[in-house]
């Protein structure tokens, strides 16, 4: 399963390369030496400013995997249904899993009996609603700090809005459930081949170790699409989308969701993007990408029924949009 997505996602990654190629010479670009140069400084200072977190992150994640089951998780969310989607929604504050296990586990909380609403916006909430991405975020728009509240305010409404509507769309726990998956143990990053037979310490390094590596290949891609965005824009191949509010949010929508980034390093990414697209679009792309992204896509489709993960991704996207519509409508 493992280097089934791997290859997906390195195709599309060929893909996306073979779009930049031709953008760039559709636009016949000629970059000098001063371009190559703040190519140069963007790409570098948003991998040093986001490795720290994803040290930490890491760390954190694999504490959490391997100590706190989803049994323990399950007995902190109410049951209570207003409750239970707050407790959902803020249990990322006190549990903030790893990105690779969310999926599984959400999966796991279900089938043990917890509503799929409540698991849903467990799911959509964690990757943004916890200590470390915020902290990033602050950190990365430590002179825009209300694009901090944005995205948590903005993810923790519609995680939990989604998981009502996805409740609502389904009412039958087990008909969304892929009977194929027998390992309930599956994570993204194949920690699980590695913890059997060793001891708490050397799975805690070896989940760190994995996780890191795993989305420092995500970092660097989208750091480099990153880079490479501003130094286009400087030549005004992109002026229709920057001068649209709505065209922005779908464009920084479809950039959240395609370059796959991690949570706890995306704000770093966002940020080269501020300058050249507006806060709410930004906004759209902090909330949806650690909600729904191509690599998440892929799990999703590997655990879940296709008709459970279409309504799903359908719902997000379209919260998402009418969220980041409201900011524009707000002024934002």
């Amino acid at each position: 399963m493992v280097n089934y997505n791997r290859k997906r996602l390195n195709f599309f990654i060929l893909c996306v390369i073979i779009l930049i190629l031709f953008i760039y010479k559709k636009n016949a670009i000629n970059l000098n030496i001063e371009e190559i140069g703040d190519f140069a400084s963007i790409f570098t200072s948003i991998i040093l400013e986001a490795i720290p977190f994803i040290i930490i992150g890491s760390f954190v994640s694999a504490i959490i995997q391997i100590f706190i089951s989803e049994e323990i998780i399950s007995r902190l969310i109410p049951n209570v249904n207003i409750f239970g989607y707050l407790g959902a929604a803020l249990i990322g504050l006190i549990f903030p899993v790893c990105e690779c296990a969310i999926i599984p586990i959400t999966r796991r909380l279900i089938k043990k009996g917890v509503p799929i609403g409540f698991g849903v916006t467990f799911m959509l909430a964690v990757p943004i609603i916890n200590p470390v991405v915020i902290m990033s975020t602050y950190y990365a728009f430590y002179d825009k700090q209300s694009m901090v509240i944005l995205r948590t305010a903005g993810g923790f409404v519609a995680a939990i809005l989604i998981g009502i509507i996805v409740n609502s769309l389904e009412e039958n726990k087990h008909s969304i459930i892929l009977d194929s998956v027998e390992n309930d143990n599956y994570c993204n990053c194949g920690c699980n081949d590695i913890f059997p037979n060793q001891s708490k310490f050397k799975a805690i390094f070896e989940h760190t170790n994995r996780e890191f590596l795993d989305i420092m290949g995500y970092l660097i891609f989208g750091a480099f699409i990153s880079s490479g965005f501003q130094v286009f824009v400087s030549h005004g191949g992109f002026n229709f989308i920057s001068d649209n509010k709505i065209l922005v949010i779908i464009f920084m929508m479809f950039l959240g969701f395609s370059l796959s980034l991690c949570s706890e390093a995306d704000a770093f990414v966002a940020r080269s993007f501020l300058a050249n697209y507006s806060f709410s679009g930004v906004a759209a792309f902090l909330i949806l990408g650690p909600m729904l992204d191509l690599k998440n896509l892929i799990m999703l489709s590997g655990t879940f029924k296709k008709k459970f993960v279409f309504k799903l991704s359908l719902t997000t996207i379209s919260v998402v949009f009418i969220i980041s519509c409201l900011f524009v409508i707000c002024g934002i």
